[in-house]
């Protein structure tokens, strides 16, 4: 009997003892409506696009910035996530962003009218209050992020943060003081950048490197579903599944093609060539995959040829239109040898503008170059192919999705966000 108890003892103490199982977590992820969408609706993006434009003219004029260069246009609709900072937790709907790195959301004390949420917005914004939470930790660091719509700027803090059963304790965050005008108009609390560790400001160390060693595999994969039509009334649909420490096996295909990367700061590669229509350009391209991008962004040359064989016109909202019902050709992105095929479907996009029947193209004109990144595949080519972001082995892979729009699929995205809500 002696013997039992020992052994029963010994195994409770190995039980208790032992490393914490890797595991596979995922967030369901929402999309939110489109701002071009909503202001256009209400008769203000030629207003807008003006504002825009004046805020770059300060910018070039402004002192010269140090530091990272965030690319992302965030003119659009977004996938976002839910995350909970401090002790005890409190929510934030944050933009799943592989174009940056850094974690940062609204500080209680910003009352401004942007950090609140405008009207158009149909939101009010939650904001970090760490007088709140037991966990947090202060400092004296400051940080700023410059878009190119503006930026965004605060200071450092580290608290507990959790996400679908993920959780880290000391997680560096940025607490903003105030940001953009752009992010005053969308309904998201703030950002979680997915990007490298090279691109992070303040060097703080990104939420997913935090949690590596939590996770079965040092991946993550990304499915983003289809909408083709716009909701009615403009609000946020289900908008895919982000699987962290695995791959998707119920929306993505099961062959995944992968480049290496050339850069660890975005998730940056090279791009062979692109054509479309009877355009074919030759000249190797650095290219980045960037989750908060909705549209492409592209160089002077591919986006006139893209213009000129779809026949699109310029329109004094700032946007390139054409017919709804139109017959173009599929943007075709070759990448280490391979051929992605992004059809109009994905690019010709319905953004209620009058009269009816018109639609957008959904590029963008990208500006610089050099060494840095010449396009940025966004929504636009990742709701047609999977992206498998390996850490591990520097590296992004892509997967055809399967039936973004179907009932399997929807199905998918309930069960993930119940899991989601389950292991908070």
């Amino acid at each position: 009997q002696m013997i039992k108890l020992l052994l029963c003892s010994l195994l409770v103490s190995l039980v208790s003892t032992a490393p914490e199982t890797r595991k596979v977590f995922q967030v369901a992820t929402r999309r939110s409506p489109s701002l071009r969408a909503t202001l256009i609706k209400e008769g203000r993006l030629e207003q807008f696009v003006a504002q825009q434009k004046v805020q770059r003219a300060e910018q070039i004029g402004a002192q010269s910035y140090v530091g990272p260069q965030v690319l992302t246009d965030y003119y659009d609709d977004f996938y976002l996530g839910d995350i909970f900072l401090g002790t005890p937790p409190q929510p934030f709907t944050v933009v799943m962003d592989t174009g940056s790195s850094n974690l940062w959301v609204i500080d209680v004390e910003c009352d401004t009218l942007y950090c609140r949420g405008t009207k158009g917005s149909g939101y009010t914004k939650q904001r970090f209050n760490t007088t709140a939470s037991s966990t947090y930790t202060s400092t004296t660091d400051k940080f700023k992020i410059r878009y190119g719509s503006g930026d965004c700027d605060g200071t450092i803090g580290y608290d507990a943060i959790s996400m679908a059963g993920l959780k880290y304790n000391q997680q560096g965050l940025g607490l903003a003081s105030s940001i953009a005008s752009v992010f005053g108009d969308q309904p998201i609390d703030g950002i979680l950048g997915l990007g490298w560790p090279a691109l992070a400001v303040n060097d703080v160390m990104p939420p997913m490197q935090n949690v590596l060693n939590q996770l079965d595999k040092p991946i993550f994969t990304v499915f983003m579903s289809r909408h083709r039509y716009l909701p009615t009334p403009l609000t946020s649909v289900p908008g895919g599944v982000i699987t962290f420490g695995g791959y998707d096996n119920v929306n993505c295909n099961e062959q995944i093609d992968y480049v290496p990367l050339t850069s660890k700061t975005y998730w940056q590669f090279k791009l062979d060539n692109f054509a479309i229509g009877s355009y074919k350009g030759n000249t190797n391209y650095q290219v980045i995959s960037d989750t908060g991008t909705s549209w492409i962004g592209v160089p002077h040359e591919i986006f006139n040829a893209i213009v000129s064989q779809t026949r699109a016109q310029y329109s004094n909202l700032d946007l390139y239109i054409v017919d709804c019902n139109g017959n173009y050709p599929n943007m075709v992105f070759k990448i280490n040898g391979r051929d992605y095929h992004i059809p109009a479907y994905e690019y010709v996009m319905d953004l209620g503008i009058t009269p009816a029947g018109n639609c957008a193209l959904g590029i963008f004109l990208m500006q610089g170059g050099g060494l840095g990144p010449q396009l940025i595949l966004g929504d636009v080519f990742i709701r047609q192919f999977c992206n498998v972001h390996d850490i591990g082995q520097g590296r992004i892979g892509f997967a055809l999705s399967i039936n973004s729009g179907s009932s399997s699929s929807v199905f998918a995205l309930l069960v993930a966000a119940i899991i989601a809500r389950l292991f908070q």
